[in-house]
C-alpha cells in the first residue's frame, strides 16, 4: 500500500503521521493499480498522440499540426521560404505540447525526397541525407509543396471537425481533408507501446487508380485492386525481388519483401571491370554499404573487390563504383554483395494505423476503403457547406433585386427612420423582405450602390441558381457524389503523379555461389573467378583491343558495312597471359582477363565495346603497339633499319615487361609476328618499294637481349615500313595461286591529278622470288609521275581487307597486278591492311601451344 496526500499536505511512509489539517486528505491506494492505470494512460497517449498515423490522412499528429500551421502562415509554393525555426516555434507554441526537436525531426522527414515518395515540405538548405543528419533549424528554410496544398485544401469549408489545442485557446483539425491517399503514397513508420507500424511508399498514379476503382466498385476485392497497385514504389527506386510477400501484406496487413540495388556491370577503366550502383534499397545510404563491404573484405568473407568509389553528387545522383580484381566473375561477386551487404535488404510491412481512434491492422482493401469513406465524407460536407453559402447569397441577391427597383424609396425610409430597428421593420413591411435581406440592405455603404445594377444582379442570381442545382444534384445522388470524388482524384494524380521507379521482379534470377562442403576457408572465392574458357584476343587497325567470351568462329566483315580490320588474333584462354610487342622493343605481359570481354554475334565482333590501346597499356608518346603474340611461341621482329630477329620464348616469370630486342640509335621495330614453323616466310617491304622475302629458318632464334642480325639491305634514303611473317601454308609451292598477297600504296609530294589519295596495287606474293637474307630484294611497285615512295605496305595471307583510321572499310582492287607494275587510283584514304579474320583465326589455332591451351581450358 502507499499513501497519497492531496491539497497542501505532506507524504510520509514511516514514523509518526503528521496531523491532518482540514485542507489535507490522505488516501491509501494500491501501487499495482496505480502503475497499471498510469501506464495505460501513457500507452494510450503514445499510440494516439505520437506514434501511429490516422488511416484517413496518413499523418501523425505532429505532422498534421506542421502542415496546418504552415497553411495558416501562408507558406504556399508560390511564396518565399521562411526559417524552419519559425515554423517549429509556431507549431510548438500554438499546437504541439512537446519539444522543438521532435517537431523539427518530423518537418525534416516531410521534406526528404529519399524518405517520402511525394514530399510535403519544400526544404531549402541541408535537410540531411541517408548518411548524415540535417542542419539546425536556424540554418534551413521551408515552405509547403503543391502536394501539401492538396492535403490542406478546403479546410475553411467545414470539411472536417476541429478540436481544441493543448491549452484550449485555439482549435486544430482532427484530420486533414487529404486529396490523395497519403498513407499509401508516402508510407510511415513508428514505434508505440506494445505495437509498431511500418508501411511502404507507393506510386501516386497507381494508388489513385486503385482508389477510383474502389469508389466506383465498392465491393472490389484484393485481386482487382492489385491490378492497379501491383506493389510498393520506393523513393530510391531499386528492385523488389519476389511479390509473394507483398500479396501477403496486402491481404493480412503483415508481410515482407526483398529489395535490391540497381546495378550494371561496366568497363570502368581499360583494365578494370566494375559493378556500378545507381539505386540502393529504401533508406540505405552509400556510406553504409561501403562500410559493410570493407568489413566483409577485412574479415575475408568477400573477395574480388579492388576498390569502392562513391561518385554521388547532386547533379548525377547516386553512383557507386565497385571495382573488381582481375579474374573474378562480376555476376558471382554481385551475388556475394547481395548476401553480405545492404545492397539487398528486407522490408517488413506492418500496416497498423488508427481507425476511429483505435489501432487496427489493415490490408490493402481496408486501407483504401477507410480513405475513400473519408474522402466521400469530406466532399459531402464541402458540398453541403457550399450549397448553404450559395443559398444564403441567393437570398440576399433576391432582396437586393427587390430593393434596387425602388432604391429612392429605400433611401427615404432609411433617412426617415429614428433607429436601425425602425428602418428594418419599415423595409420588411414595405418590400416584403426577410430580416437577413433587410439587414444586408442596411449594411450597404453608399459607394457600394454604384456597383449594383439590375443586369449584374440578375446574372449573379442565374449563376447561383445553376450552382445550387448542381450542388443539390451531387448531394441527392450517391453516384454523382462518388464520381466527383473520382474526378478530383484524377486531377491530383495528373498534377503530382510520376512514373514508377521501383521494378517488380517475380523471382530471384541471380544464382549466388554457395561454398563447397568442407572448404569454409575458401568459400568467399569459390565460384567467383572467371572460368578459364578458350577465347580470342583481338587487336584492330583502329587501336581497339578486346577478348571474346568464347572461341566462336570469326567471319569476314561485309564490305558494305563498317568494320574493323584485325591486325592480331591470338588463341588464348580467359585466365591466360599473352605478350604485347611495342615499337620500342618492349614486350609487356598482359593478363587476358584484364581485357574487356565482347561477344561474338553471328561470327562478328563489335570492337567499339573494347578498350583503346593507350588507355589499356602505358606507352610512351611515340611508342606504338605492333601486335599481340603468345608467350610460348617463337616471334619474328623486323626493324626500320633492316634488322631481323627471332626470339626464343624464354621470358622472365617474375616481370611484367622486358626487352625483346636491343635497338641501336633511333631504330624501331615495325613488325612482330609468330614465325615458328619451317617454311614460314619473313617479308620486308621498304619505302622505296623493295620487297625481300626468305625462309624464317635462315634466322636462328636468339635470346631476348640480342640485337638480331641483318635482315634486308637498304639504300641510303630508304627504310623498312612493313615486316610480316607469312605462314608456310600459303607460301608453299603447292599452295593455290593468290593464297598470299602483297598490298602497296604509293604516294608523293606532288601527286598527279586524280591521285590525291595515292595509288594502290594488290599483287600475288608467289610472283616475288625468295632471296637471301641481307639482300636488297626486288621491286614491288612502279611509281607513277608524282610518286616517290610507299606510304603503306603489307604482305600476308589472302584475302586482304583495307580500313581507314576509324575502322571503316576501304575497298581494294579485285584484280591482281604485276609485281613490278604501277597501282590504280584510290577512291578514299587507305590507312591499314590486314588479313581476313577467318584466316587469322586459323593461323592462331595452328600456333604452337594454342591448341593445347584450348584443350586444357576446355577440359579444366
Amino acid at each position: 500500500m502507499a499513501r497519497r496526500t492531496t491539497a497542501s499536505g505532506s507524504r510520509s511512509g514511516s514514523g509518526e503521521q503528521p496531523p491532518v489539517t482540514p485542507e489535507e486528505q490522505i488516501i491509501d491506494i494500491d501501487v499495482s493499480a496505480e502503475m497499471e492505470t498510469s501506464f495505460l494512460e501513457y500507452a494510450y497517449s503514445v499510440i494516439y498522440s505520437r506514434a501511429l498515423p490516422d488511416a484517413r490522412d496518413g499523418l501523425k499528429p505532429v505532422q498534421r499540426r506542421i502542415l496546418y500551421m504552415m497553411s495558416q502562415m501562408g507558406l504556399r509554393p508560390d511564396r518565399g521560404h521562411v526559417k524552419s525555426a519559425r515554423v517549429v516555434g509556431e507549431v510548438m507554441g500554438k499546437l504541439h505540447p512537446h519539444g522543438d526537436a521532435a517537431i523539427y525531426d518530423a518537418l525534416v522527414r516531410l521534406a526528404q525526397p529519399f524518405s517520402l515518395r511525394l514530399p510535403l515540405v519544400d526544404g531549402h538548405g541541408n535537410f540531411g541525407s541517408l548518411d548524415d543528419g540535417p542542419a539546425a533549424p536556424r540554418y534551413t528554410e521551408a515552405r509547403m509543396t503543391a502536394a501539401a496544398i492538396s492535403m490542406t485544401t478546403d479546410l475553411d469549408e467545414d470539411v472536417v471537425d476541429f478540436e481544441p489545442n493543448y491549452d484550449n485557446q485555439m482549435t486544430q483539425p482532427s484530420v486533414l481533408p487529404a486529396a490523395f491517399p497519403n498513407l499509401l503514397v508516402n508510407g510511415t513508420s513508428g514505434i508505440a507501446v506494445g505495437m509498431a507500424t511500418n508501411m511502404a511508399p507507393h506510386n501516386l498514379r497507381e494508388v489513385v487508380a486503385g482508389a477510383k476503382h474502389l469508389v466506383r466498385s465498392p465491393h472490389a476485392g484484393l485481386d482487382e485492386l492489385m491490378e492497379h497497385i501491383p506493389g510498393p514504389d520506393l523513393p530510391s527506386g531499386g528492385r523488389i525481388v519476389g511479390t509473394e510477400g507483398i500479396r501477403d501484406a496486402y491481404r493480412t496487413g503483415r508481410g515482407s519483401f526483398k529489395t535490391r540495388a540497381t546495378v550494371s556491370i561496366e568497363q570502368v577503366s581499360a583494365r578494370r571491370t566494375g559493378i556500378v550502383v545507381t539505386e540502393l534499397p529504401y533508406m540505405v545510404g552509400p556510406e553504409k554499404v561501403i562500410e559493410k563491404i570493407k568489413d566483409a573484405v577485412q574479415a575475408k568473407k568477400l573477395t574480388g573487390i579492388a576498390d569502392v568509389l562513391d561518385l554521388t553528387d547532386r547533379k548525377h545522383g547516386l553512383r557507386m563504383v565497385i571495382e573488381l580484381k582481375t579474374g573474378f566473375d562480376p555476376k558471382a561477386v554481385l551475388g556475394q554483395l547481395y548476401r553480405l551487404t545492404p545492397m539487398e535488404d528486407s522490408f517488413g510491412i506492418n500496416n497498423v494505423a488508427l481507425v476511429d481512434g483505435q489501432p487496427r491492422v489493415m490490408g490493402l482493401v481496408e486501407m483504401l476503403q477507410v480513405y475513400v469513406d473519408h474522402r466521400i465524407r469530406v466532399v459531402r460536407r464541402r458540398t453541403t457547406f457550399r450549397l448553404t453559402k450559395r443559398r444564403e447569397r441567393l437570398h440576399l441577391v433576391e432582396g437586393l433585386l427587390i430593393a434596387i427597383l425602388d432604391i429612392d424609396d429605400v433611401i427615404q425610409i432609411v433617412r426617415a427612420a429614428e433607429d436601425t430597428a425602425t428602418a428594418r421593420e419599415r423595409l420588411i413591411a414595405v418590400f416584403d423582405l426577410t430580416v437577413p435581406q433587410a439587414d444586408h440592405i442596411l449594411e450597404l455603404r453608399l459607394r457600394q450602390l454604384t456597383r449594383y445594377s439590375t443586369l449584374e444582379l440578375e446574372q449573379e442570381k442565374s449563376r447561383l441558381e445553376e450552382e445550387i442545382a448542381e450542388l443539390a444534384a451531387i448531394l441527392d445522388s450517391e453516384e454523382r457524389l462518388r464520381e466527383t470524388v473520382a474526378g478530383e482524384l484524377d486531377a491530383v494524380a495528373e498534377a503530382h503523379g510520376d512514373d514508377r521507379r521501383t521494378r517488380l521482379l517475380e523471382a530471384d534470377s541471380l544464382e549466388t555461389p554457395q561454398p563447397p562442403k568442407g572448404r569454409a576457408a575458401e568459400a568467399p572465392s569459390a565460384g567467383l573467378q572467371i572460368a578459364d574458357d578458350p577465347c580470342w584476343v583481338l587487336l584492330s587497325t583502329s587501336g581497339q583491343l578486346a577478348r571474346t567470351t568464347d572461341r566462336s568462329p570469326l567471319l569476314s566483315p561485309s564490305r558494305r558495312h563498317r568494320h574493323d580490320a584485325l591486325t592480331s588474333v591470338v588463341a588464348a584462354s580467359a585466365r591466360g597471359e599473352i605478350g604485347a610487342v611495342t615499337s620500342a622493343g618492349r614486350m609487356i605481359r598482359v593478363p587476358v582477363v584484364d581485357m574487356p570481354a565482347v561477344e561474338v554475334a553471328s561470327g562478328r565482333v563489335n570492337l567499339n565495346q573494347g578498350a583503346k590501346v593507350r588507355d589499356f597499356l602505358a606507352l610512351d608518346r611515340r611508342e606504338l603497339l605492333l601486335g599481340f603474340v603468345p608467350l610460348d611461341a617463337v616471334v619474328a621482329l623486323g626493324t626500320a633499319e633492316g634488322r631481323v630477329k627471332r626470339v626464343n620464348p624464354e621470358y622472365p616469370l617474375n616481370r611484367d615487361e622486358w626487352e625483346v630486342m636491343a635497338l641501336k640509335g633511333r631504330d624501331r621495330i615495325v613488325g612482330a609476328a609468330v614465325a615458328a614453323e619451317d617454311g614460314d616466310q619473313l617479308v620486308f617491304l621498304t619505302a622505296q618499294a623493295q620487297l625481300l622475302r626468305y625462309d624464317a629458318a635462315t634466322v636462328r632464334p636468339q635470346g631476348r637481349t640480342a640485337a638480331g642480325m641483318a635482315g634486308v639491305r637498304l639504300s641510303a634514303d630508304d627504310e623498312v615500313i612493313s615486316f610480316t611473317a607469312v605462314p608456310a601454308a600459303v607460301t608453299a609451292e603447292d599452295a593455290a595461286p593468290g593464297s598470299a598477297a602483297v598490298v602497296t600504296v604509293a604516294t608523293g609530294d606532288e601527286p598527279l591529278e586524280g591521285f590525291e589519295s595515292g595509288s594502290v596495287k594488290v599483287s600475288d606474293l608467289s610472283e616475288f622470288p625468295a632471296k637471301g637474307r641481307g639482300t636488297a630484294g626486288v621491286r614491288a611497285h612502279r611509281f607513277l609521275r608524282g610518286e616517290d615512295r610507299l606510304r603503306l605496305a603489307w604482305a600476308g595471307a589472302a584475302p586482304a581487307l583495307g580500313a581507314a583510321k576509324n575502322g571503316s572499310a576501304r575497298a581494294l582492287p579485285v584484280e591482281m597486278g604485276r609485281r613490278d607494275g604501277s597501282g590504280v587510283p584510290l577512291d578514299s584514304t587507305l590507312d591499314a591492311v590486314a588479313s581476313d579474320p577467318e584466316v587469322l583465326a586459323q593461323q592462331a589455332v595452328r600456333t604452337p601451344g594454342a591448341a593445347d591451351g584450348a584443350d586444357a581450358a576446355e577440359h579444366g
